[in-house]
């Protein structure tokens, strides 16, 4: 039988590097990005019993944050907490994880991974500073936190159609600002 110890003491110099970069490219406010990863650990801290060993630390850790970030962008909403999120973990498919591919995992890291690393992050935060707010919140919550059509329509009272047209304009102009500003 596999034993099942995590070592809170260790979190942060293994996960916090980590966590802050998958939470500043959801969030775009660093402050923000601090506080849930704070409180992603503090959460961790209270259910340490409950961890059982079936995923990694880390991505325990992660599914943890996750549901912080959802939980920070219901408060934020206007129809706070009525939204249902369904976030699929492992769905290679999924919409989003272009951003994620390109984060190194730091098990593997070398000098210039870490440095391509923070540049895409401070990349995706300048580009996502540029767009206007409506655009910024309607590509996190699409193509970053993989929230439904339907949801996303609820909650920022927009149709289904203007919202492909809102993800399309904020797609061309991230890709756009990442051509310019990191590749």
């Amino acid at each position: 039988m596999p034993d099942h110890k995590i070592d809170p003491n260790k979190w942060i110099d293994l996960y916090s590097d980590y966590l802050f970069n998958y939470t500043i490219t959801r969030v775009s406010d660093r402050e923000i990005a601090q506080d849930l990863v704070q409180e992603t650990f503090l959460a961790g801290l209270k259910s340490m019993k409950n961890f059982k060993g079936e995923a990694s630390e880390r991505t325990w850790l992660i599914s943890i944050l996750k549901r912080k970030i959802i939980d920070h962008y219901r408060k934020i909403n206007s129809n706070k907490g009525k939204a249902e999120v369904r976030i699929n973990y492992n769905d290679a498919e999924s919409e989003g994880d272009w951003l994620e591919e390109r984060v190194a995992d730091p098990f593997d890291k070398t000098a210039e991974d870490t440095l391509q690393n923070n540049e895409l992050g401070d990349a995706i935060h300048n580009c996502l500073g540029k767009l206007p707010q409506k655009q910024a919140d309607v590509f996190k919550m699409k193509t970053i936190l993989n929230y439904e059509t339907e949801v996303i329509c609820n909650e920022l009272g927009i149709t289904a159609s203007n919202l492909w047209v809102i993800i399309h304009r904020a797609r061309t102009a991230m890709a756009d600002c990442l051509k310019t500003n990191w590749f």
